[in-house]
């Protein structure tokens, strides 16, 4: 993992090192390194404004005691959208700025969502499927000690997750 991160930063670096050649030998240098630092004072603005937005979104969730899956996503990718146009250089400000913009947002969330999904190994993941049918409702004894109307729901487990682990229960048979 630490290997494919280091080749990551080293393409991403060498990538940048290149763009930026090719743009200063396209419009000049000075207006290159003017360019650069427009896009790192957009990105300051643009951190400010969708951080406050994404901060504010965490916080009603909170207050309303509602789970914040998809708020806290955006706002860690807000996070890592502002550091990187902060950050100079033209790849991490488009890469940035994809993560920034509400539109672009959840098209890098769901891509994340794929990867890390494709490192799961197959076992582990879900959704476990159950199939099920209704039966007529049945006379039970309910809480209260009464008899009521209770539907029963039978349903076969179509997948089982095995676990190797020590200390984990044996699989039901």
């Amino acid at each position: 993992m630490r290997r494919r991160l280091r080749m990551a930063v080293g393409l991403l670096a060498l990538a940048e090192i290149i763009v930026f050649a090719l743009v200063a030998s396209w419009i000049g240098i000075g207006w290159t390194i003017l360019a650069a630092l427009a896009t790192s004072a957009l990105g300051g603005l643009l951190l400010a404004r969708q951080g406050v937005r994404a901060l504010g979104e965490l916080r009603e969730r909170a207050r309303a005691r509602r789970p914040a899956g998809r708020e806290l996503g955006d706002a860690g990718l807000v996070a890592v959208g502002g550091l990187l146009m902060v950050m100079p250089g033209f790849v991490g400000d488009l890469i940035g700025l994809l993560c920034l913009l509400p539109g672009t947002r959840p098209l890098i969330r769901a891509g994340l969502a794929r990867l890390a999904l494709s490192r799961v190994p197959d076992h582990l993941r879900g959704p476990v499927r159950v199939d099920s049918s209704r039966t007529a409702p049945v006379d039970s004894p309910g809480p209260s000690g009464g008899y009521g109307r209770v539907e029963v729901i039978e349903g076969e487990v179509v997948t089982e997750v095995v676990r190797d682990t020590p200390g984990q229960r044996p699989p039901l048979a």
